[in-house]
């Protein structure tokens, strides 16, 4: 289908896209229906987004509980949680989003080079969801790579803008190691037991980085960076340097939920509860819907680190949490699973990977 100035949304494949061109309207294809995505429930209060002090978690026993217990009601009720005082110095996040921008910066060859639409590849650069493919086109530029173990994929990495890999690489490293402390965290507020994923996570488990880019948008009313969705991993950790992230808070209005805008304070860290941990607690928490809007001047950028099991390593619901009053709840899946969910459903139209592992009464 055409729009009015005869463009179709196969006009706007990589490299050529609305928002890598700077178009100064917004084309049909990414308008999003007002029947598809409601614009008047947000909610700006910041105070309803909880925020934990993880330097707490190697504090004596009590403040370490004390920690535990705040994660379990985060996860419940929002999925989502913000973290200070995490232990990676501000000079790491600052210039990992300086090398991220400068990326994006860099002339259309240089970035044609990752220009990829598989999805099981460990390096691609693309735009919106599926290049083209989606239904409703999204405002957004992404570079996706695979970062642990670390040696085995950085020679893969852009090699410019200077600096990209010794920056980002560095931001990896420390943000995986803020993973491993957080899951421990989250296994033990379930008690599992603090070790319960940890050799599973540490020495076999996936890392993958997207780098995001969302341009300015002449519509920013009209059009999104990201539909609704959740994230297949175990946990998501975030940086960004503008706000734009929405979480769908579903305890708000009765039951009835609510988008909240999450605010952006300077060096804190956002942490999203994924598909997979939704699984590992049999439901008892729930993996974060959350989407991405947009802004009329400033680009957005955001780093998501999304931690998992193996490639092909299947999360389950352990045998603690199923019983006669908590029947089990969801088949097992992993990292492939999800890639395959992915390439053959169009997550823009509200397919969640999440829905296909339920089980049903």
């Amino acid at each position: 289908m055409k729009n009015e100035k005869g463009e179709s949304s196969s006009t706007f494949k990589m490299g050529n896209s609305a928002q890598e061109r700077g178009l100064p309207y917004v084309p049909d294809c990414y308008v999003v229906p007002p029947s598809y995505e409601p614009r008047d429930a947000l909610d700006s209060n910041s105070e309803i987004v909880p925020t934990i002090d993880i330097s707490r978690l190697k504090g004596s026993d009590d403040e370490r509980q004390g920690v535990i217990q705040e994660l379990r009601s985060a996860c419940q009720l929002f999925g989502f949680f913000q973290i200070v005082n995490h232990g990676i110095n501000q000079d790491i996040l600052d210039e990992a989003l300086v090398v991220a921008n400068g990326f994006f910066q860099l002339p259309a060859k240089e970035k044609k080079k990752f220009m990829s639409n598989d999805v099981y590849a460990p390096v691609r650069y693309t735009t919106s969801l599926k290049d083209g493919l989606d239904k409703i086109q999204f405002w957004r530029i992404f570079l996706k790579h695979y970062a642990h173990p670390l040696h085995r994929w950085i020679h893969l990495w852009p090699q410019n803008p200077p600096g990209y890999r010794e920056k980002m690489g560095k931001f990896c490293e420390e943000v995986r190691s803020l993973s491993l402390e957080i899951m421990g965290a989250i296994t033990e507020s379930l008690g599992l037991g603090r070790d319960y994923l940890s050799s599973r996570m540490d020495e076999d488990g996936m890392q993958v980085m997207a780098v995001n880019c969302y341009p300015p948008c002449p519509g920013p009313k009209t059009a999104l960076g990201l539909p609704p969705h959740s994230d297949y991993s175990c946990i998501t950790i975030l940086l960004q340097n503008l706000t734009g992230l929405e979480i769908f808070n579903l305890s708000a209005h009765g039951g009835s939920g609510r988008w909240v805008l999450v605010p952006e304070v300077k060096g804190i860290l956002k942490v999203h509860i994924g598909d997979h941990v939704e699984v590992l607690s049999n439901g008892l928490y729930k993996s974060v819907v959350h989407k991405v809007t947009l802004n009329e001047e400033k680009t957005r950028i955001s780093l998501a680190s999304l931690h998992s099991l193996g490639m092909e390593d299947k999360m389950s619901v352990p045998y603690q949490l199923v019983n006669n009053e908590n029947p089990l709840r969801y088949r097992e899946s992993s990292f492939k699973d999800f890639l395959d969910f992915l390439v053959k459903n169009d997550i823009s139209q509200g397919n969640r990977f999440i829905d296909t592992l339920r089980i049903k009464d």
